[in-house]
């Protein structure tokens, strides 16, 4: 296998797309983002056919670029999606790389008064515009969302805020059940507050930008807490409430209940009808997934099968939370083949 790029038989575009809803975001961070679009072998070739669409957002401190990584021996997603693609194993879609990334890591494809509108821009203003720029199908049964870890959660909830746009998802280990996946870091995060910052998470975020992110144990911890709680629980003029007493560790239930309400499992009964009407429901996690996520794409689908929907793709593989890239071309080979006419 060759350690470099392959020649593609399908045709990347690469653009900046310049967002009007992230102006001025509470972050200050870039509203001029990369965009990437891949069109399938024979794309150029039949210029009247169109196609079903399939979004792909990163997880949690992912940026676009990251998706080009290739771990040792192995061929990135990309490359094994053109790879499928001009082998005939899937069926022809244009995918549409989205960039949501946060100087806080993320964005969980919210709109958030401390982050941004990330949810507004990736739903109102990236699909109108792959609609009015390539031919795709561009109804809801046709479109479909899928990610890994937080691209996972984005791609559960997503469907479910704009029915009107999407028909399909894939989960891969996204966050779900969150007193499993977030509730035990946070006894973590008090230790490493009380111990390195002064009990302040200000603090934390002065001292990470001063040497190289993760290089200390709790960077992880810490990030992670903050940032989902600038997306689940801020006020309304961008105060980022912590679901936990920072100097204690001891629980603020008021502002854990607003967490729990973005909690995918605990979507499902509130949302019964919109996720009826869902083309293509792909679910899986590695059985040894480091946080867990394995119990909330469990969750996930029981609370579909609570509900009346069993006809989705689940899976527990052998796996962790790493290096899952090679389970990326089976969503998108069950979500192209249920979204083409």
């Amino acid at each position: 296998m060759q350690p470099w790029s392959i020649n593609f038989s399908g045709r990347f575009d690469e653009v900046v797309f310049h967002s009007e809803v992230l102006k001025g975001n509470p972050l200050h961070d870039p509203a001029e983002r990369p965009l990437w679009i891949y069109v399938p072998p024979g794309y150029d070739q039949e210029p009247e056919r169109r196609y079903p669409s399939i979004y792909m957002i990163q997880g949690l401190t992912g940026q676009l670029d990251m998706w080009r990584n290739r771990s040792a021996f192995r061929k990135n997603f990309p490359e094994l999606a053109d790879e499928a693609f001009a082998s005939g194993e899937i069926p022809p879609c244009i995918i549409v790389w989205v960039d949501c990334w946060t100087s806080l890591g993320g964005s969980q494809f919210l709109d958030s008064p401390a982050t941004g509108r990330y949810h507004t821009y990736l739903c109102d203003e990236i699909v109108p515009w792959i609609d009015a720029h390539y031919r795709t199908l561009a109804k809801r049964e046709h479109r479909g969302i899928a990610g890994k870890s937080s691209g996972g959660y984005g791609a559960m909830i997503t469907p479910m805020l704009r029915p009107d746009l999407w028909g399909g998802l894939a989960t891969h280990a996204g966050d779900a059940l969150f007193e499993n996946c977030y509730q035990p870091g946070f006894r973590e995060s008090v230790r490493a507050l009380r111990d390195s910052y002064d009990g302040s998470f200000e603090t934390f975020w002065q001292d990470l930008q001063t040497r190289p992110a993760f290089s200390k144990g709790s960077d992880g911890s810490l990030l992670n807490d903050w940032c989902m709680a600038a997306c689940y629980s801020a006020d309304e003029d961008g105060k980022v409430q912590m679901p936990y007493d920072p100097a204690t560790g001891e629980m603020r239930p008021e502002v854990w209940e607003r967490w729990l309400r973005w909690d995918p499992v605990r979507m499902v009964p509130k949302n019964v009808d919109v996720l009826h009407t869902m083309k293509a429901i792909y679910i899986d996690a590695g059985k040894r997934d480091q946080f867990y996520l394995d119990l909330g794409a469990d969750a996930f689908r029981r609370a579909l099968e609570q509900i009346g929907i069993t006809d989705v793709f689940f899976e527990l593989f052998d796996g962790t939370h790493s290096s899952i890239e090679y389970r990326y071309p089976l969503s998108l080979k069950y979500l192209a083949e249920r979204l083409s006419p």
